[in-house]
């Protein structure tokens, strides 16, 4: 899913876009520079703007929201649109499951070693989440991504994460169709199998 120089397709492109350290960008939204009216997210130290959102993709979010939450065991908590802090990157991804609970993350957003999975809904950005935030998440070590495609009604689930290397990359990747059942798994352990009509209404 990579370019071949493993570089951003959808932003980075302009050669006078700023490039931040995660502390810095941080540090701007500690100080008010940038707050919660900025819809942007920091993705290989770009601040990038964030793809708004339509019924479809919002409702899709409710919908896998209510759904997989259900199959959630104790110990672990759904994050929906909220930071999650990686190497380079402060994405916002539309959902990830996190360990610990609701009081878990008061003072600090959850890192590669506390998230399991991490879901993208995609119309208007797939192309940033089949290329940029794939790249992204295996580079940070997200054991699992999945993309809730929903231009191609289908739910594409990445595994195996590479790593810090160059060209990062999952080194498995399926597609699961209306008809299949997505495992959902958490830390090795296959919780459920959950419909794919669930997840794609």
């Amino acid at each position: 899913m990579a370019t071949a120089t493993g570089q951003p397709v959808t932003y980075g492109l302009d050669a006078s876009i700023a490039k931040f350290s995660l502390p810095r960008y941080q540090r701007m939204i500690e100080s008010g520079i940038l707050t919660s009216a900025d819809k942007v997210e920091l993705l290989e130290n770009y601040v990038v703007l964030k793809m708004p959102g339509n019924p479809p993709h919002d409702g899709t979010i409710q919908v896998i929201s209510k759904r997989l939450g259900r199959r959630i065991p104790p110990g672990w908590d759904s994050r929906i649109q909220l930071s999650v802090t990686l190497p380079d990157s402060q994405p916002e991804p539309d959902l990830a499951i996190c360990r610990g609970d609701e009081t878990t993350y008061l003072t600090s957003h959850p890192t590669p070693a506390d998230v399991a999975l991490l879901i993208e809904v995609a119309d208007s950005s797939l192309l940033r989440d089949q290329r940029d935030k794939t790249r992204i998440y295996a580079r940070a070590g997200i054991p699992i991504y999945w993309i809730i495609n929903l231009v191609d009604r289908r739910i594409e689930v990445h595994s195996q994460p590479s790593g810090a290397i160059a060209l990062a990359t999952y080194a498995a990747s399926q597609n699961f169709q209306l008809g299949d059942d997505v495992p959902l798994i958490l830390d090795g352990q296959t919780i459920a199998k959950i419909p794919v009509s669930e997840l794609l209404p």
